[in-house]
Order: structure tokens, then C-alpha cells, then sequence
């Protein structure tokens, strides 16, 4: 969880069989045009492991059912895998209780449910007065925000009458909080903020900004979708009010996310979606919630999903998250260099490996990212490319978009080496 890390690996913390990690991964194993796959775009998606592949497979050929309210055998299984799920997810982040943890689609609704909780809470009278705002009220956010931690926040301040602000950047790439205490203010709300950037790679420090906030009464949301996937989590630690992240992105399946609220503040928001499961009784003329997290989990769940997300929490748990950390500020520290030796590269974020994971965006002078990509997949090498879902994070850096390149678990030194030769070459197709 810790942003900086000692300059040498602490003794305790083994090192990743990257060779026998990769083994587990089949489409690692595949070619791109007659190259073999240098699969480098994991802050968008990971690849997922045998492991979480059949057990989504053996779920769905041997127990598939609904949850909940079933007598029959196989309802009861696929129960017990549902929740077996969720306590798994709770455990993984060292979450109070396995009831704080709602399984959502992705980190996109997990933000959309609490800016929703907060609509809810403005228009209905007696609303919780934690989330309830109006004229006057604000909420804060970052310069470095995906649009999914901006668009919610834009829309809420627009119905409510509420004001948006937002962190500066510096031009390391950092959080700037030169003003935080103007900021962050007694009109504030809530504060929500990206913990490890999509963009930047910067692992934000949030002790100074939660401690404003708890000054003032705000209430803190991060968006942990970098996060969670690539550092130790320990929710108790963080002492936030709510934290996001997705499964897509942690070695399991599209169509589950997570939003984990504390025990208390999920008891007293509305619900988002109404419908089948989230009840308590329902009447003609009104109806009664269930306590959460059914509360937030209208209709059928993504079952099947929540068995693969289970299935990667154990992958990765019995790796060490601090190993997985490590590895990638080893791959971090040796990639930053190897980059900046491409004639015209511009890293865009910090250009150390400290308080910053194994993501990093750069421009290539004269050469738009999109003809980057395209020649480095013709080399085999997998980058993503685009504004990242972070245009106003390009638009501070004065550049369109950027060419992206994000390490995971399976990463190695030869394939930081072939993306660089990939980049040579593409300097040469461009003159």
C-alpha cells in the first residue's frame, strides 16, 4: 500500500517465478503477426490464468443456477460460490466484514452508485445529511481522474446545484496540494480520488488529503482500479469511506467490479437499482429495502464472473502482493531508462520508480500514438494508445493522447527490451 519503496528488495519478499506465472497464461503462448505476443496493455485488461478460466468453466458445467431462494442442490452451490466470492474479495483487501463488499459491474458503476446514493439522498426529504447536497456544497476531485471518477461527479453537481474542484497536477506528474486546505473546505462533501493513476502510474499519498477531509466532514472516496490489482490493500489501513475497483484488471473476468463502503454509510445510502433481490417486502403501494449488500445488487448477479474474480483473488494471493509490487518496480526501474533512450520519447508522469507503478504513458515527438501502435503491433508488441479514458490529464501535458505501456505479474525484462527495439523502429519508419 506503501507509495515509497526501499531501494533494494527487503529479504522477506521472494521474487516472482515470472517463467512458471507465465506458463499458467495461454494466450501468452499465441503469436501477432508471425511475433510472438509481447503483451504489454494490462492497466486496460489483464490476461487471465488457467485457474480462473476453468474455475469459471467448471462453475458453469457443473453448478449453474440462480442465487438465493433456491431449495435445490444446485441453487445452494451456486450460493455458496456467490459468497464464497464475495468473503474471498473481503479477505483479499482486509475488509471489516464480507458485507461491505458489492459486487457491481465494473469500478464505473461502483462510482455511479455512491454519486447516485448521493442524488437519491438530495432530492428525497430526510435524506442522510452526509449525502445529501445543494447550492453551495462541493465536491472534489483530481486533474488525473479517469472519466469514470468525473463524469459521475459532473452530473451530480449539475442536478444538485453543487460545485466540482479539483487537484492540479505538477509537471512530475504529481498530485499538486499546495492548496489543499482552500480546497477541501467545510463545503465539501466528498472527496474522490484515483489512488494508482491510469495514466501517470502515480500512486497518489492520500494521509494528508483523508486528514483534511476528516477535518471538514467530508467523506473519501478512492478509485482503486490500478491499485488493487498491483499493491498490497489493506482497507483498515486506508481509513477511507469507499473504494472501487474492477476484476478485469486483477486477472479475472470482464462484468464484476467492487465497491466497498464502510458497514454504516452503505446502511444508510438508498439504493441504486430497483428491482428483484435488493427488497425486503413490496407492497402496491410501497416498498422496504434489504439490508446491503443485497441492497445494491438488483436482479440476477454476474454469477459466473464473481467465481473467476474469486478465483483470481486466490491466483494472485498466493503469490504475495508484495512480490507482485516488487516486480513491477524492478520492471519500472529498469524500463524508465531503457525509454528515455528512444530519440524524441517524452515520458509523460514520473520518470522515477518511486510513488509510481508499472504503467507508464510517453509521446514520441512527431509521431501520433495511434501510427505508434500500429507499427509496435506489427512487431508483436501489445500497447494501448488514446487519451486513456484521461483527457484532461493529456490536456494539462499538451498532448493529444499518448502510447501506453502497463507491466503485470507476467511481465519480463525482454519484453520492455522489445518494446524499446519496437519504438527504434519506429522512429526509423518515421524519419
Amino acid at each position: 500500500m506503501c507509495s515509497d519503496l526501499e531501494p533494494q528488495r527487503p529479504a522477506d519478499i521472494r521474487q516472482l517465478d515470472v517463467d512458471k506465472i507465465r506458463a499458467d497464461f495461454p494466450i501468452l503462448a499465441r503469436q501477432v503477426n508471425g511475433k510472438d505476443l509481447v503483451y504489454l496493455d494490462s492497466g486496460n485488461t489483464s490476461q487471465k490464468p488457467r485457474q480462473v478460466i476453468d474455475a469459471m468453466s467448471t462453475f458453469a458445467a457443473e453448478h449453474n443456477a440462480n442465487i438465493a431462494r433456491a431449495v435445490h442442490q444446485l441453487g445452494t452451490e451456486s450460493t455458496e460460490a456467490y459468497e464464497g466470492a464475495r468473503s474471498k474479495v473481503a479477505a483479499f483487501i482486509n475488509a471489516p466484514s464480507h458485507d461491505e463488499i458489492v459486487f457491481t459491474k465494473n469500478s464505473t458503476e461502483a462510482i455511479n452508485l455512491v454519486a447516485y446514493a448521493m442524488l437519491a439522498s438530495s432530492l428525497q426529504r430526510g435524506g442522510d445529511p452526509r449525502f445529501a447536497l445543494g447550492p453551495g456544497d462541493e465536491v472534489v476531485i483530481s486533474e488525473m481522474e479517469h472519466h469514470s471518477n468525473i463524469v459521475p461527479w459532473q452530473l451530480l453537481c449539475e442536478r444538485t446545484g453543487a460545485t466540482l474542484r479539483w487537484f492540479g497536477l505538477t509537471d512530475s506528474g504529481r498530485l499538486d496540494e499546495s492548496h489543499l486546505d482552500e480546497l477541501v473546505n467545510e463545503r465539501t462533501k466528498i472527496v474522490s480520488f484515483v489512488h494508482m493513476s491510469n495514466i501517470l502510474g502515480t500512486i497518489n499519498p492520500i494521509a494528508r488529503i483523508r486528514a483534511r477531509a476528516r477535518e471538514v466532514g467530508a467523506l473519501v472516496m478512492l478509485d482503486c482500479s490500478q491499485s488493487v490489482p498491483h499493491l498490497p490493500m489493506d482497507i483498515t489501513a486506508l481509513d477511507v469511506d469507499f473504494v472501487a475497483f474492477t476484476g478485469h484488471k486483477m486477472c479475472g473476468p470482464t462484468g464484476i467490479g467492487v465497491l466497498w463502503g464502510r458497514g454504516e454509510l452503505l446502511s444508510a445510502m438508498p439504493p441504486f437499482l430497483g428491482g428483484g433481490s435488493m427488497i425486503g417486502t413490496v407492497t402496491m403501494e410501497k416498498s422496504t429495502f434489504a439490508a446491503p449488500p443485497a441492497r445494491f445488487e438488483a436482479g440476477t448477479p454476474p454469477i459466473t464472473q464473481a467465481v473467476g474474480l474469486g478465483a483470481a483473488v486466490d491466483y494472485l494471493s498466493a503469490l504475495d502482493m508484495r512480490a507482485v509490487q516488487w516486480h513491477e518496480k524492478e520492471l519500472a526501474s529498469y524500463a524508465l531508462p531503457a525509454l528515455e533512450t528512444v530519440p524524441g520519447l517524452r515520458i509523460i508522469g514520473p520518470r522515477v520508480p518511486v510513488g509510481r507503478g508499472g504503467c507508464i504513458s510517453f509521446h514520441l515527438e512527431g509521431i501520433h500514438p495511434h501510427d505508434v501502435g500500429q507499427v509496435l503491433d506489427s512487431e508483436g508488441v501489445a500497447v494501448r494508445v488514446g487519451h486513456h479514458c484521461a483527457k484532461p490529464t493529456c490536456a494539462r501535458y499538451g498532448v493529444p493522447a499518448t502510447t501506453r505501456a502497463s507491466f503485470y505479474i507476467y511481465t519480463t525484462k525482454s519484453e520492455v527490451d522489445a518494446l524499446v527495439a519496437a519504438l527504434e523502429k519506429t522512429r526509423k519508419v518515421f524519419g
